[in-house]
């Protein structure tokens, strides 16, 4: 199974053009899931059938979900408050009904990468390819980002190394004089683990990538390149940019011309940075799958690879091992590196990264970095103290 992850800026069309893109797969018979996360449905007006919790068939081949958050969130809220008793009775807690819980900022996201996850670990054969329709770039980028931070948070909190001294909580707690964290605790971060870890999967996926959708002119150009350099910095690639609304070159009306000139301007500088596709307006809002055939979407190729973070070994010559960080649009003053440990915390504009190093990494410190042709090059030199010693 693919996945591609469609987003864009926010006004763009990316909505109607991951519906266009998933119907078009459709129609040449690939088995294709197209998922949402929008609390109105946007997805279902676009395709002209309504879309819910419970998948639809929009036509054939083709399956439509906008997973309901409201009903998740409120699921698993009265639960976590059935497994805490002891602990809320402790403090004096008073339940919540859950009529009366509404889903907090972000529950939306939250039930679009559980969809993604069942749709991944659904019986084989279910669906040869996932469309995912994200939130607005910068909220996209968050949202992929999520499963990696909370696993990393999950191992700070709760290493799996001290998981042996579970059966020592009951004399510590009598020790201690407090209770001490109940098996539940345990039980529930290693199912979540688990279930972030398959969304993760996901995300990493060789065939996964990410199609940007924005309309052509000075506000597309911007945020194209920060979203170019933030997926880049998740080590995805953007295996296409749709140029959506494209407007005629001929035209008699004196704004429209104006406004067409400054689009192709802007058409111009992006075929020298992506694979550029360019859908031209359709005079109207895109309804139905009629109209949407109509669009003239890139078709699902195979999926170019994905970037990859290289050591190059320079000690013969420079004594030092460079690490190659394709960031692509990266602006040399909106760059910062922090070594904390064996990781590295990368910042390129408003977009932040921790990765592990690679065990060689570890045994060296920084010597220096540099920005050259969209790749951060960052370079370590041995520590004595640590890198074997030649004889």
């Amino acid at each position: 199974m693919r996945t591609l992850l469609i987003t864009g800026p926010g006004g763009s069309g990316r909505t109607t053009v991951a519906a266009a893109t998933a119907l078009n797969a459709a129609r040449q018979g690939t088995r294709t899931l197209v998922l949402t996360a929008d609390r109105t449905d946007t997805l279902g007006a676009a395709l002209g059938v309504r879309t819910g919790a419970t998948p639809v068939e929009a036509a054939p081949h083709l399956t439509a979900w906008r997973p309901d958050a409201a009903t998740r969130f409120r699921e698993d809220l009265t639960a976590f408050q059935e497994r805490a008793t002891t602990a809320l009775d402790l403090l004096g807690a008073s339940r919540l009904d859950p009529e009366e819980l509404t889903p907090l900022p972000g529950a939306e996201e939250l039930a679009l990468l559980r969809a993604l996850r069942d749709a991944a670990t659904a019986p084989k054969g279910t669906y040869d390819l996932v469309v995912v329709d994200l939130p607005p770039a910068p909220h996209a980028l968050a949202l992929l980002a999520l499963p990696e931070e909370l696993r990393r948070y999950l191992r700070r909190l709760l290493p799996p190394e001290r998981q042996a001294a579970r059966a020592l909580r009951p004399v510590l707690g009598r020790l201690a004089g407090v209770p001490m964290p109940a098996e539940w605790l345990y039980e529930t971060a290693a199912r979540w683990d688990v279930e972030l870890a398959a969304v993760e999967a996901v995300v990493q996926d060789r065939t996964t990538t990410v199609r940007l959708v924005a309309e052509p002119g000075p506000a597309g150009t911007d945020a194209v390149r920060q979203a170019t350099t933030g997926f880049a910095l998740r080590g995805l690639r953007v295996d296409a940019l749709v140029a959506n609304r494209v407007l005629p070159d001929a035209t008699e009306d004196t704004w429209l011309a104006a406004f067409a000139a400054q689009q192709r301007k802007a058409l111009e500088e992006w075929r020298q940075t992506h694979a550029l596709h360019e859908v031209a307006h359709l005079g109207r809002d895109p309804r139905g799958t009629d109209d949407l055939a109509d669009l003239d979407v890139p078709d699902v190729n195979a999926a170019p690879a994905r970037i990859e973070w290289s050591v190059a070994d320079r000690l013969a010559d420079d004594g030092v091992l460079v690490w190659h960080i394709p960031l692509p649009g990266a602006i040399r003053e909106e760059l910062d590196l922090i070594r904390r440990g064996d990781e590295l915390l990368v910042t390129a504009g408003q977009f932040r990264r921790i990765v592990p190093l690679p065990s060689a990494l570890r045994r060296c410190t920084v010597d220096g970095a540099a920005l050259r042709d969209g790749e951060l090059r960052v370079r370590f030199a041995p520590d004595p103290e640590l890198w074997p010693r030649t004889r």
